[in-house]
């Protein structure tokens, strides 16, 4: 049995403990009330497939919020990056985007990189009153659904669809185009609408095929296009399968030019085709940013080369806390509630950033998006900007 003294100096050693263990709670989750951490979370593929392009989101959002932390700091508030790997799977981004909208601190998504990943997540963030902003996804239905909480930075499909099919029709002089496509929500959608307005440019679909994300062997597709015989294959999906598509085309001695949308835009396809990537030509909603201050801190930062999404990461992180930063601003700089930070995001209407300028329509679109043609003059990245369009 303890003596009294000791039973009163055991007392107090757990509520010293106690009372340490909240602090350090309070200051660490931001989830309690008067916190002062605020969360950004990132949400795209750092596993499989796409890894390339999800972690130069991650990347150059993180490069954007460690600017921006002393700003944050005399508001009085700690920024913290939360990465989440949504491995490209949609079952994925919304079990992560459940964990995003249970922590109270985060107060906006920087993501996704694949459409068919950001429309179901999308409606979690929505539940949640959690803003979010896309580099890179462009699939119609991602802002059509007129989500409060859902932004982009980049061009749509049905922009992006049309200003390819006219390049190859008017430039390429495509005839009779063979059109593949992944069968993802950004596949098909991007190939349904170059294929629609290829025919309205005057040209023949001499085929319309779907691949399977994961396949290897494409030679059943490939026999189906060296039987037709096209001036052009166009291909609606990623680089890992568009690459082994370019190599194993030029194995089987297809002499077609290949044309795709900005899924190829990566340093990967160079690394998967290998001389065969000569004489493709992609469309990407992503600028060409090797050339800026922006590309230079990056690679003293992280030691890589940027790629095609890396500075649309940076400047939507920069888009993100701007919004926060008004939000707070306009609530005499105290915590502002999700709505209030939503709100001031979807507002932005007037910013430049490294890239691109942004200003969100009604839907969450960006009214300055670009579409930007690019050719593989030789297998190395990134491609040869052959020219830009305006919406």
């Amino acid at each position: 049995m303890l003596s009294k003294k000791m039973l009163s100096i055991l007392a107090t050693t757990v509520l010293s403990v106690g009372f340490v263990a909240g602090c350090g709670s309070n200051s660490t989750s931001g989830e309690d009330k008067g916190s002062n951490v605020i969360k950004i979370a990132t949400q795209s593929p750092l596993s499989g497939g796409s890894a390339t392009l999800g972690e130069a989101i991650k990347l150059g959002a993180q490069l954007a919020l460690d600017e921006e932390k002393d700003t944050f700091k005399k508001l009085g508030y700690k920024l913290q990056l939360v990465p989440y790997d949504d491995q490209g799977d949609p079952k994925k981004g919304v079990a992560n985007a459940q964990l995003i909208g249970s922590d109270k601190a985060v107060y906006g998504v920087i993501g996704h990189l694949n459409s068919g990943v950001t429309i179901p997540s999308s409606e979690t963030y929505e539940k949640y009153s959690i803003p979010m902003i896309s580099p890179a996804s462009t699939a119609t239905d991602v802002t059509d659904r007129k989500l409060k909480t859902v932004n982009r930075i980049v061009a749509r499909d049905d922009f992006q669809g049309p200003a390819g099919a006219k390049y190859a029709v008017k430039e390429l002089k495509a005839k009779n185009i063979f059109v593949i496509q992944d069968k993802t929500a950004y596949g098909q959608g991007l190939a349904d609408a170059f294929k629609t307005a290829a025919e309205k440019e005057g040209a023949k679909i001499v085929g319309f095929e779907g691949i399977t994300v994961g396949e290897k062997d494409f030679n059943g597709v490939l026999n189906q296009v060296s039987k037709e015989k096209p001036d052009l294959v166009y291909f609606g999906g990623l680089y890992a399968e568009g690459g082994l598509l370019i190599k194993q085309a030029r194995d089987k001695g297809i002499t077609a030019k290949f044309m795709g949308g900005d899924g190829l835009d990566s340093s990967t396809l160079v690394d998967i085709a290998g001389d065969a990537v000569k004489d493709t030509y992609l469309t990407s909603v992503a600028g060409d940013a090797s050339k800026t201050r922006f590309a230079k801190d990056y690679e003293k930062k992280f030691n890589k080369k940027v790629e095609s999404y890396s500075v649309y990461g940076y400047d939507s992180m920069k888009v993100m806390l701007q919004g926060i930063q008004k939000a707070i601003e306009d609530n005499d700089k105290k915590l502002p509630s999700h709505e209030a930070v939503r709100d001031a995001v979807r507002g932005i209407k007037e910013y430049k950033g490294e890239l691109t300028q942004v200003g969100f329509d009604e839907k969450g679109d960006n009214k300055y998006a670009k579409i930007f043609i690019y050719k593989f003059d030789a297998p190395s990245y990134p491609a040869k900007l052959e020219g830009e369009i305006s919406q």
